[in-house]
């Protein structure tokens, strides 16, 4: 090495196959994510490969977080389900259809 130049060291990546492991998932759905752009990665000669910045920001777009309106001081004490209509808008009962066997039967 001259003098003139630094010594820079790349930082790691990680193969698909390793997000997978750490997602619990598939190889495959991993690239298929990086394909459609919906996580970071770079693509490289040998496929798509990540950072260790790639993977934080794989875990705070894939993490979920408690949905405020159903903490435990918030529930109903009842068990039927709640329905969320806008006000004014007119309410519409939701029939389920017969079986096709049944209706071809009839």
């Amino acid at each position: 090495m001259t003098s003139g130049q630094k010594n820079h060291r790349l930082p790691p990546t990680y193969s698909p196959a390793e997000i997978a492991e750490a997602l619990d998932c598939s190889e495959w759905w991993v690239k298929e994510q990086a394909r459609r752009r919906r996580i970071p990665f770079i693509r490289g000669g040998s496929g798509y490969r990540f950072t260790a910045d790639h993977v934080e920001e794989i875990f705070r777009i894939l993490e979920e977080r408690p949905d405020q309106t159903n903490t435990q001081e918030n529930r109903a004490t009842s068990t039927r389900r709640r329905t969320y209509a806008s006000p004014g808008a007119p309410v519409v009962q939701l029939r389920a259809r017969r079986p096709r066997r049944a209706r071809n039967a009839a």
